[in-house]
């Protein structure tokens, strides 16, 4: 056999590989390119000159499963269609009236060859606990600003740094419990820092989100290269906090979220699925006895932890802002006593600092005695009148920073490029230097790494091109007292005129680190890199003025613009291609009991008063929404069928569409004007100011079900998205006129719902939260399917064939009375299936059983406040049709004008009643806290 002959499949990923290296657009001159390993200059047309592909992108290209590049596309759309499926969203200050912005990723991995990677960890473990001796000096004897190694301007004059937290000894011994570091890969290959994020760093969902969706579209490039799993991580930071918090193994952890408008709710809801942790927002929180407790249905439960994505300024009204409602009152004290331990310690903002980085090498010399590993951006406090000297000539060549963040006292402002100013304007900013020079820090521009990515433009031709790229790496405390690094990150990416943060609408890809089992490494150089010392605190190099790091046409916009706001342990493994599997069971539950040698109890799942109100509005605006579809659609077809001139049919709709806010007053009644009152009907359906029509309370389950994200899956979630984004974007809404278009619309809502109906009756397990859900959907469900039968039959529809079809329908019951009494259309028949019937869930009688059952179920809360409520329900499975409505009574008699009243009416009355008591007192207990006995706050 020739062995110079090449089979089909190696041809094509030469081929594939040969037209990667030539046509996808290079590195801009004086940047590192990612996809061939090192800096070059393009050719003028931009394409890149013959260079071979890194070793790393050759093994990627080569397992395309033979496919080579031109499946690509179909992978993007296949990425594209997971993050929507999954509901992945990130958004700027989300408000409800605004849809969901879809995370951003790209199709290809950034790809960290092993011997980079152990110079990134190395250098990021000894960064991590050098913050840890800064910060213990900073709470307690002061000695590097004593000695003036640090300026007292960066440490207690810095707005972040809390004066209430000196010298409270940190709880477990560590102030750090989890850090980002941003890197940037710079023109000679090496990796350098350009910030580092402790407050409340983002990134840990979104990652496990990105090696989800990533590894399975490329399943066999992932395990060649090969990549290590992130898993274990996760899995250090939960043990960590756990056996530093003051219950130890057993401690209760929570994660603190400002809320579902915050950008990154997403991955607050995800983490606290992932990592089964109770997702609390600051009003669930209590503070007694200096001790932190949560709101519950069950009463106060102690928190022991707290993994906090709230920044410090917003976390206790009383010693911080006073204005915040996203803390708790208290907290401090808490934490001060040593009653719970919040990740990380509060007043960990001074190290975000840009400031501080210049002073690190000599930081890391005084207190570790050893050289950074990892060198930083050169930095240049303009406070320091030495450093100001120095860099103020060469602020062309700088980035100019803020020295203080946002929503602070002292002066901010964003980043601005120097080489991107006039003469004028950087004559301009020199002034500002120089009148306040604490405030500002310049750096040296670094041109960053850039990354191939795959576009796909609407109407273009898709096609790779290449993106700056930072890397955000995260560390975190482990159990033992050392640190764990992340085996990965989150790659932000900017476009290709400079790096863009997230919130200014860049996008992100995968990490891969190549595990230290693969064959060979790609290239890398000056993998040593390290930080030397200079006069200025901080030059390494020369770098600043080295024309290289001064050239092209990039940013170190490595300063995020962040806002100011920022239940039992679960399993944490990987799937076998080594992405986290994803925590949401298929029953919208988090599984308990987090991987373990001894056997836990089973606990039930906490309820927060905030979750339970949540889930019963989220219950109850469902089966509203359904309501007033299947009356909306039962009028349509009404007015567009036989019985359109049917009097008592017309006065039916008439009214119901009047009681439930169908139709705006002074709209003429459907007998006077059929077409009149039909356009009214419709042009509301989408009228999100009418707090009564489809579109608002479809709007509304959404909102409810925002709040309790963590507590359904991600099918779930996507049924909810679906349903809302159809309806008000469908061609229906557009062309309202057309009742046929409107009333398949409306048809596929109902189905959406159905659907709907059947994730939260069968995929949620049943705690009390679950139950208070059910109950919102039978008290609407009881109260609206009465009152439809008082208005029928007062209206005597019963006694026409037209009219008792129309009650069937809308009782959703004309197939079950079809199929048990054929045509036998008699009041007695129709009371037994829609009123006493036990089995029909649409049925009064079922209703009102279960409402009773769920009500004596929670017995165990609020002091068994919930059983007399169960007394209020009437109990008319125990009646017989013939009790409702006598024999002796004709089909009309109410509309007849009968002498003798129905006892239906009183039944239908009492069912009415029992709903609006029923609710009212349930919000008194557990929502709004009106009542004596506040139970939600009570032991």
């Amino acid at each position: 056999m020739n062995e110079s002959r090449h089979s089909p499949a190696q041809t094509l990923d030469a081929q594939a590989m040969t037209w990667l290296a030539h046509q996808a657009l290079a590195a801009p001159e004086g940047h590192w390119d990612e996809l061939r390993g090192l800096s070059l200059a393009p050719t003028p047309d931009g394409l890149a000159p013959d260079a071979q592909m890194s070793r790393a992108w050759q093994t990627f290209i080569e397992h395309l499963a033979g496919e080579g590049l031109q499946g690509l596309n179909a992978r993007m759309a296949n990425l594209q269609r997971q993050v929507r499926d999954n509901g992945i969203t990130y958004n700027v200050y989300a408000a409800a009236d605004q849809p969901q912005r879809p995370w951003s990723l790209d199709l290809f991995p950034l790809m960290v060859p092993e011997a980079n990677w152990q110079q990134i960890e190395a250098g990021v473990l000894q960064r991590m606990q050098l913050l840890e001796r800064i910060m213990a000096d900073a709470y307690g004897p002061q000695k590097l600003v004593l000695n003036g190694q640090l300026p007292a301007a960066l440490i207690q004059g810095h707005p972040a740094y809390l004066p209430a937290m000196h010298g409270v000894p940190p709880v477990g011994g560590r102030y750090l419990s989890v850090a980002a570091f941003d890197l940037a890969r710079g023109p000679d290959g090496c990796w350098w820092l350009l910030s580092q994020r402790t407050q409340a760093p983002s990134g840990l969902g979104y990652l496990l989100e990105n090696r989800l969706i990533v590894s399975r579209l490329f399943p066999q490039a992932f395990e060649a290269f090969p990549v290590q799993r992130l898993a274990e991580t996760y899995r250090t930071l939960i043990d960590g906090i756990k056996a530093r918090s003051p219950a130890g193994a057993s401690a209760h952890i929570a994660l603190l979220t400002p809320g579902p408008y915050n950008e990154t709710y997403f991955e607050h809801a995800y983490l606290a699925r992932y990592l089964g942790l109770s997702l609390v927002q600051g009003n669930d929180l209590t503070v007694r006895d200096e001790r932190l407790y949560l709101k519950t249905l069950q009463g106060l439960q102690p928190v022991h932890g707290l993994l906090k994505r709230v920044d410090d300024d917003w976390l206790d009204p009383l010693e911080l802002r006073a204005e915040s409602t996203l803390g708790v009152p208290g907290l401090l004290q808490a934490v001060r006593s040593g009653n719970v331990l919040v990740a990380n310690t509060p007043g960990s903002g001074f190290l975000e600092s840009n400031a501080l980085l210049g002073f690190m090498p000599s930081l890391a010399r005084a207190l570790l005695d050893e050289e950074l590993q990892l060198p930083a951006i050169p930095s240049w406090w303009c406070g320091e009148a030495a450093a100001l000297q120095d860099v103020l000539p060469r602020i062309s060549s700088c980035v100019i920073k803020p020295t203080y963040p946002y929503n602070t006292d002292r002066q901010s402002f964003e980043p601005v490029l120097g080489h991107q100013l006039s003469r004028k304007e950087q004559d301009e900013w020199a002034g500002r230097i120089l009148r306040d020079p604490d405030a500002h820090t310049l750096q040296s521009w670094l041109p960053l790494s850039h990354q191939p990515t795959w576009q796909t433009p609407p109407g273009g031709q898709a096609r790779i091109e290449s993106r700056p790229v930072v890397l955000r790496v995260f560390a975190v405390a482990d159990a033992q007292g050392g640190w764990q690094v992340l085996p990965g990150g989150l790659a932000r990416l900017g476009t290709r005129e400079g790096i863009a943060s997230m919130q200014r609408g860049g996008s992100s890809a995968d990490v891969w680190v190549q595990a230290a089992s693969a064959e060979g490494n790609a290239h890398s150089s000056n993998s040593s890199c390290a930080e030397t010392g200079s006069p200025h605190r901080f030059a390494p190099r020369d770098d600043a003025s080295n024309p290289a790091m001064a050239s092209g046409s990039h940013s170190v916009m490595a300063s995020e613009a962040r806002p100011s706001m920022s239940s039992p342990d679960t399993s944490v493994s990987d799937t076998p291609h080594g992405s986290p599997r994803r925590f949401a069971p298929r029953d919208d539950e988090s599984a308990s009991g987090m991987a373990n040698a001894s056997p836990t109890p089973q606990r039930q799942r906490l309820v927060t008063s905030r979750a339970a109100e949540n889930l019963f509005w989220m219950g109850r605006y469902t089966e509203r929404t359904e309501n007033t579809l299947r009356l909306v659609r039962l009028s349509l077809e009404i007015l567009n069928s036989e019985n359109q001139n049917q009097p008592l049919l017309l006065n039916f709709i008439t009214r119901m569409a009047a009681r439930h806010g169908l139709v705006r007053p002074g709209v003429p009644a459907a007998g006077l004007s059929h077409r009149v009152f039909e356009r009214s009907m419709i042009a509301g359906l989408w009228d999100k100011t009418l707090a009564t029509s489809v579109g608002f309370n479809l709007r509304s389950v959404r909102l409810a079900a925002s709040s309790v994200r963590e507590r359904l899956s991600p099918e779930h979630w996507r049924l909810l998205e679906q349903a809302e984004s159809r309806f008000f974007n469908s061609v229906a809404s557009d062309n309202s006129q057309d009742t046929v278009e409107v009333q398949a619309l409306l048809g596929e809502t109902s189905q959406m719902l159905a659907a709907l109906t059947g994730a939260q009756t069968d995929r949620m397990t049943r705690d009390d939260g679950w139950r208070l859900l059910s109950i919102g959907r039978h008290i609407e469900r009881l109260e609206f399917l009465s009152s439809a039968l008082s208005e029928a039959v007062q209206g005597g529809l019963i006694g026409e064939q037209a009219g008792f079809d129309a009650v069937l329908d809308l009782f959703d019951s004309t197939i079950s009375f079809h199929a048990q009494y054929q045509q036998s259309r008699t009041p007695q028949a129709l009371m037994d299936l829609l009123v006493t019937n036990p089995d029909n869930p649409r049925a009064l009688g079922w209703v009102a059983h279960t409402l009773r059952s769920r009500l004596l179920r929670m017995g165990n809360l609020a002091d068994g406040a919930t059983v007399p409520l169960a007394d209020w329900v009437p109990r008319l499975v125990d009646l017989t049709p013939e009790a409702l409505w006598p024999l002796y009574s004709a089909p009309d008699a109410h509309f007849t004008g009968s002498a003798q009243p129905l006892p239906l009416h009183a039944a239908l009355a009492h069912c009415q009643s029992a709903a609006r008591q029923v609710s009212d007192q349930l919000c008194a207990l557990f929502f709004t806290h009106s009542g004596e006995a506040r139970f939600s706050f009570g032991a």
